[in-house]
């Protein structure tokens, strides 16, 4: 390919915010697929659906996989792709502007710089696709035979004229945002530090030449994928709890003791801790959270950066 050849392909692609976008959304959609059936367990774990409340993971994933079938495990995420897309797109996008805002406002703390922007970048994400999130949790909760909603509109619907109208589409989203803080800002300062690891002291081990984008170290899918797993690893730990209470707020209209969980977040994580502790009620589903949560991640930046390299977007090193 000449060199006109790739600028003529970047000009269909549009801007650099353009095609910043667009391969946030790509690699978003291709790692929340991957792991859709790791996503619908945790969320019944969490919420103790009390059809597969005494189970384990791998457990509750043959009993979905039997009740259900093979569809059960990716209930919901039709609504989820509806809104990863955005969602990803979003948070790698504003991510890039925030770091560039920030740069020189804290230019000699690029280690806060990025914690900001990678907080930032996951606030603007979660309020303005907060309420497919909780539709597509409505519709992952509930199970074959015993669902209270049909589909989408019967729960948009359901919503709207009888769990509290508008109100209902943000239930929960206190400690969504109090959560995002640590973890998306964790999650892409980990990867970002590690990277910047590798390219500094593994070049030849852990890095090759960008062609694409005057010859730049960036690293190779492995690295990639190590590093993500990693920041996943790391962001969800420090915010699962908040996860939790989330979830149940998102639910609470569908569980049987609803009252429970009517007085805000702080009452709602008391009572998880007081009902269930800590093992088994504020990290219940941790496990499977691992499973998905490293991967996922590892996915979705790997997705990025690659796409980034294909279109001819820096992924050198960024101090």
């Amino acid at each position: 390919m000449t060199v006109g050849d790739g600028s003529e392909r970047h000009h269909l692609l549009g801007s650099v915010a353009a095609r910043t976008f667009l391969a946030g959304g790509i690699a978003g959609i291709c790692a929340k697929s991957m792991v859709a059936p790791l996503d619908r367990v945790k969320i019944l774990l969490q919420a103790h659906n009390q059809h597969y409340r005494h189970l384990g993971v791998f457990a509750c994933l043959h009993q979905v996989l039997h009740r259900e079938g093979l569809p059960g495990l990716f209930k919901g995420n039709s609504v989820q792709m509806m809104r990863i897309f955005p969602y990803a797109a979003i948070q790698f996008s504003t991510f890039e502007q925030y770091k560039s805002l920030l740069k020189p406002v804290l230019s000699t703390h690029p280690h806060i710089a990025k914690l900001c922007a990678g907080s930032m970048a996951g606030l603007s994400a979660v309020l303005i696709t907060y309420p497919l999130d909780v539709i597509r949790s409505r519709l992952a909760f509930q199970v074959k035979g015993h669902s209270l909603e049909a589909g989408v509109v019967d729960t948009v619907r359901s919503m709207l004229y009888v769990d509290g109208g508008i109100r209902s589409f943000y239930r929960g989203i206190v400690p969504s945002i109090i959560g995002m803080v640590p973890y998306s800002g964790l999650s892409f300062y980990t990867f970002e530090t590690l990277k910047n690891i590798c390219l500094d002291y593994f070049p030849e081990m852990l890095c090759k030449p960008c062609p694409q984008n005057t010859g730049n170290l960036v690293l190779i899918v492995p690295a990639n994928l190590a590093c993500g797993g990693l920041a996943g690893a790391v962001a969800q730990t420090v915010s699962y709890p908040l996860d939790v209470v989330r979830r149940k707020l998102q639910l609470s209209t569908m569980l049987p003791e609803r009252h429970k969980y009517e007085r805000g977040w702080v009452e709602t994580m008391r009572v998880v801790y007081r009902d269930h502790g800590l093992s088994k009620g504020l990290f219940r589903g941790m496990s499977v959270n691992y499973l998905r949560i490293m991967p996922m991640v590892s996915v979705s930046f790997t997705t990025y950066e690659t796409l980034k390299q294909a279109f001819g977007l820096d992924t050198g090193r960024d101090r």
